[in-house]
């Protein structure tokens, strides 16, 4: 039976593109289909090679792993594409930070010959379910892998919302948004928001307001089992935009509900190493642990 891998990428930068030519050879030179987007495909320069298949539409079904090359708001499109599937996500970073991503651009030839071997482990990231709802009448309905925040649409007015645990009301903030994350997107929008980093394998959920004028408007680290809900004040003007993970926008009638919950359906990772994430922490932000004096030395 043909082994097959989906290829996700974004085609704009020139190292994308002699990544993705590396990966094609070194895949289908040992008898691993590549699949992915006609158009995407094209783009990259690969479309005609030998064992590469293109698509209308991305197809996931029948792939081992699909292998995502760009930064990470390119693995939360591929994110998009796999999630009904289950096939794993393999990030190849070509962003700044890449939290998502497992491999660099100069291990190419290293993550070429783990995917030959299948030498990865899958790791389970939760995901967040995002309603949004108008007098008991659902008006949109969409998910997240990071987070999802809601945010006023124009500089000038604040929002008026209160927060609900649990169907409790626990606070009303005049704030510029509310972000609402995974431990996963807690070194995303929520840490940039002032959140807290939370190792992937807490069982948490995160909320974090936005330059809320209130007392009590710390960010909160709450059991992944909660209810939240976000209450709109009906009587502001301010209007309000509901997004997840940056990518998938509603507009907010005023008086609305967003209503947020851990969702059964998680986001498969690949993992081609076994390195703590203190270690991705330390590389990923360049932190200096100069005077650590343990045994061994922060990996890389």
């Amino acid at each position: 039976m043909t082994r097959r891998v989906l290829l996700v990428g974004h085609p704009g930068r020139p190292e994308a593109l002699e990544v993705a030519a590396q990966l094609v050879h070194g895949l289908t030179v040992n008898d691993i289909e590549v699949i992915g987007q006609t158009d995407e495909l094209e783009a990259f320069g690969i479309l005609h090679a030998d064992g590469v298949t293109g698509y209308d539409v991305p197809q996931p079904d029948g792939a081992e792993v699909a292998i995502v090359v760009g930064g990470d708001g390119t693995i939360l499109r591929g994110a998009e594409v796999v999630r009904d599937s289950g096939v794993p996500l393999l990030g190849i970073n070509l962003g700044h930070v890449g939290f998502l991503a497992e491999a660099e651009p100069d291990d190419i030839h290293h993550t070429v010959r783990q995917i030959i071997d299948r030498d990865w482990r899958v790791e389970e990231r939760e995901t967040l379910e995002v309603e949004a709802s108008l007098g008991g009448t659902s008006l949109w309905t969409n998910w997240a892998l990071n987070e999802a925040s809601v945010e006023k649409a124009a500089r000038e007015r604040m929002l008026e919302v209160t927060l609900a645990i649990d169907e409790r009301p626990l606070s009303t903030w005049g704030c510029d948004g509310v972000v609402m994350a995974t431990p996963t997107g807690s070194t995303a929008y929520a840490f940039s928001a002032g959140g807290p980093i939370v190792w992937p394998g807490v069982p948490a959920t995160l909320v974090v307001p936005i330059s809320a004028h209130a007392l009590f408007a710390r960010p909160l680290v709450l059991s992944h089992d909660v209810h939240i809900a976000i209450d709109l004040r009906d009587t502001t003007d301010a209007q309000a935009v509901l997004w997840c993970d940056g990518r998938r926008s509603f507009d907010v009638p005023r008086g609305a509900r967003i209503e947020v919950r851990r969702s059964e359906r998680p986001v498969r990772l690949a993992r081609l190493t076994d390195a703590p994430f203190t270690d991705r922490l330390v590389a990923k932000f360049d932190l200096s642990v100069s005077g650590w004096r343990g045994a061994g030395r922060a990996q890389h």
